[in-house]
């Protein structure tokens, strides 16, 4: 039962970091305007990684017994990263980003609590992909106190 579990919060969190990056690449393309750059380029960079966060959780979801699902069975759960219609709206998009990393944040503490003393693979992972989203958020935090100011 616990390996069932692990594996269904193993596999939310492999459909949180696709969808992730699919909010990536709408953001990182539609954001418009001179101050906007840097956000583009910054979640450019990030596809790749939350893309390696997706591929290392399938592995491990495979590992455990589970299936990796296919895109009909995800269920996509991001709001607050659905394309703005200002596209000049960074403010918009760099709080969307933190909602996002304070999600995975919280999916990575949930795995890291059910997993203790029964999958320490797992736990590791979780931890891994932890202080990567930990990271990005404090990334953005930044950012957002930057582009608050103007």
């Amino acid at each position: 039962m616990a390996t069932e579990k692990i594996i269904q919060e193993l596999t939310t969190a492999y459909g949180m970091e696709l969808e992730t990056v699919q909010n990536y690449i709408a953001a990182s393309t539609n954001l418009d305007g001179v101050r906007s750059d840097v956000i583009k380029k910054a979640l450019a960079a990030d596809i790749t990684e939350e893309l390696g966060h997706a591929q290392m959780l399938a592995a491990r979801v495979k590992t455990v017994g589970g299936l990796v699902p296919g895109s009909m069975s995800l269920k996509p759960a991001q709001t607050h990263l659905q394309p703005l219609a200002d596209t000049t709206d960074i403010v918009g998009v760099i709080k969307g980003v933190i909602e996002a990393e304070e999600t995975a944040i919280a999916q990575y503490n949930k795995i890291i609590q059910l997993c203790d003393g029964i999958d320490y693979v797992s736990q590791d992972l979780a931890i891994t992909l932890l202080a990567d989203e930990e990271e990005h958020r404090r990334t953005f935090i930044g950012f957002l106190k930057e582009y608050e100011k103007d």
